[in-house]
């Protein structure tokens, strides 16, 4: 496990996944095998792996700042990826070349060139790969999917997404994201890190991007780093994106850190249908029926006569919904070891690349444009 000792890597990988599943006793494959994952953490300072094997429980001998030395032991037998963008596509390489499965975060590379050929490094190489979608695996968006797929909505004609929060500048409160996000040269930037997610989720529940046409900002050029030293930011900060679906269906996503929330969840997906209506977040999903649909009467010269809001209804769980890292590594172990379906792989860790990579382009030169299908 490489970068762990980043935010991502140690909340939502470690502690929240591989140590989850440790203490639910491993991960029962429902064949008499239960999988019993040993993470050896790996990262650049030596200080901060000890206090996390220490903290945890772990073993102090699987921690190593050698990335190279652990790719060689034939013990280890999947590389899992959580470094800094920048730093990715080489440490994965080498993984792929020592024969190791591959789980990694995104994006997988910094253009669309290195993440094609990751995955065909991958293919070739006959390993199993996957790439962290956990969008997909959010109780609000897993209850749109049943949605969906139960036809509630008709024909889908648009999905409009909000997502983001104000990161703090630096300066008289501290930022909440690492000061490498808001540095272009160091693959920062909220089209890299945001529209992967787009499009997986695009494609997962929608239909596959055709079209995209985005505008980026750098709304606070200047930040405060981990040191309290201010620098340019130099990578965008907001993107406001419209993206063409097959089907027929429009997407337009706002995503921005520096936006101040006055929704209910951090991501609200709103998609309306011929049929129906639904506002989904990380947790929630609300509905609105085409029966249950009011007839409002725009009047700008009296106050609004009803709370539009109370009018739609919450859909319920109607299951346990676990943590969605959690569940996407699940999916992926299984995979690995019984040779259960998985598609969020490599390829698919590639289009999201690509569309990140045709976003900045279509910002820089002010035009709409089409999305290629991407293969092997």
């Amino acid at each position: 496990m490489n970068g762990v000792t980043g935010r991502m890597g140690y909340r939502q990988h470690l502690v929240r996944s591989i140590l989850a599943l440790r203490e639910q006793g491993g991960l029962d494959l429902g064949d008499g095998t239960v999988l019993w994952p040993e993470p050896i953490l790996v990262g650049r300072r030596e200080h901060a792996l000890k206090a996390l094997a220490e903290q945890h429980g772990l073993d102090p001998a699987n921690i190593s700042t050698d990335v190279d030395a652990v790719l060689a032991d034939p013990t280890v037998e999947i590389y899992f990826d959580a470094q800094v963008t920048s730093a990715r596509e080489e440490a994965i390489k080498k993984a792929i070349a020592a024969g190791k499965h591959i789980y990694t975060e995104k994006p997988t590379a910094t253009g669309l060139d290195g993440a094609l050929e990751l995955a065909r490094l991958a293919a070739a190489a006959g390993i199993k790969h996957g790439v962290v979608q956990d969008k997909l695996f959010l109780p609000g968006l897993l209850k749109l999917k049943r949605l969906i797929d139960g036809g509630f909505f008709g024909r889908i004609l648009s999905i409009r997404g909000e997502f983001g929060y104000w990161v703090f500048e630096g300066d008289w409160q501290t930022a909440q994201r690492p000061s490498w996000n808001y540095r272009a040269e160091d693959g920062g930037g909220i089209v890299v890190d945001m529209f992967p997610h787009w499009e997986y989720v695009l494609h997962e529940l929608f239909g596959r991007v055709k079209s995209v046409q985005a505008l980026t900002a750098t709304h606070i050029p200047q930040r405060w780093d981990e040191n309290d030293k201010p620098y340019d930011a130099t990578a965008d900060d907001a993107a406001y994106g419209v993206f063409e679906l097959e089907g027929g269906a429009i997407a337009q996503i706002n995503s921005s850190w520096a936006v101040r929330v006055n929704r209910d969840e951090l991501v609200e997906f709103q998609v309306d249908g011929t049929e129906g209506s639904a506002v989904a977040g990380l947790r929630n999903c609300r509905v609105q029926h085409r029966s249950a649909t009011p007839k409002p009467v725009w009047n700008p010269d009296i106050p609004a006569t009803e709370v539009f809001r109370d009018q739609w209804q919450e859909v319920p769980d109607n299951a346990e919904f676990d943590n969605g890292f959690k569940a996407q590594w699940e999916l992926f172990l299984r995979h690995v070891y019984a040779d259960a379906p998985y598609h969020w792989d490599l390829l698919a860790g590639a289009r999201g690349v690509q569309l990140a990579e045709l976003g900045l382009r279509s910002s820089a030169e002010g035009r709409r444009l089409d999305v290629p299908e991407v293969s092997l």
